[in-house]
């Protein structure tokens, strides 16, 4: 059998949930407050382009619009078997939450630092859902210590590991 043409396949977790894609870099770039799961508005060569795994959120980011919730700059890909219904890559899509959860997140993003950004994406069974997070940015010298606690903690485990062996 040939390999299969199209990007990375998702990956299934343990809880049932299909990991498509995660943005890494808002882990790096952002302190992390509170996270929501949000269903998400999509065509249907939008849903057949996610099935394929090849979504960008990097660029991602939420807003707030006439009390409804959108995410903007997410790259979903043209369906490559798509015809004259394809859909446009960046546009932006409606998010689905409880009105409460909206009021919530509209109040917390008038205060200075916070913004809304997209974690994860992936299939609850059929449905394609978001992970958005309230998240404050975080400084160069916040950055630089997360890296070197990270660091630490790797050369860590790799001794203990080194005195495991040894014993």
């Amino acid at each position: 059998m040939s390999a299969k043409r199209g990007g990375a396949r998702p990956k299934k977790a343990d809880d049932g949930r299909v990991l498509v894609s995660s943005n890494k870099k808002a882990l790096h770039d952002y302190h992390i407050d509170h996270t929501w799961e949000a269903g998400i508005v999509l065509t249907g060569t939008e849903v057949k382009s996610v099935r394929t795994g090849r979504v960008s959120l990097l660029d991602g980011y939420c807003f707030i619009e006439n009390g409804e919730i959108w995410l903007d700059a997410v790259h979903i890909p043209e369906y490559a078997q798509g015809t004259w219904t394809n859909h446009a890559p960046r546009r932006k899509r409606k998010l689905l939450l409880h009105k409460a959860e909206i009021l919530k997140l509209t109040g917390k993003t008038r205060e200075k630092g916070f913004t809304i950004v997209p974690l994860k994406m992936y299939f609850v069974g059929s449905h394609v859902k978001v992970e958005i997070a309230l998240a404050r940015g975080k400084k160069e010298w916040d950055k630089r210590q997360t890296l070197r606690e990270q660091q630490d903690k790797r050369e860590a485990l790799r001794a203990m590991r080194q005195r495991e062996m040894l014993s």
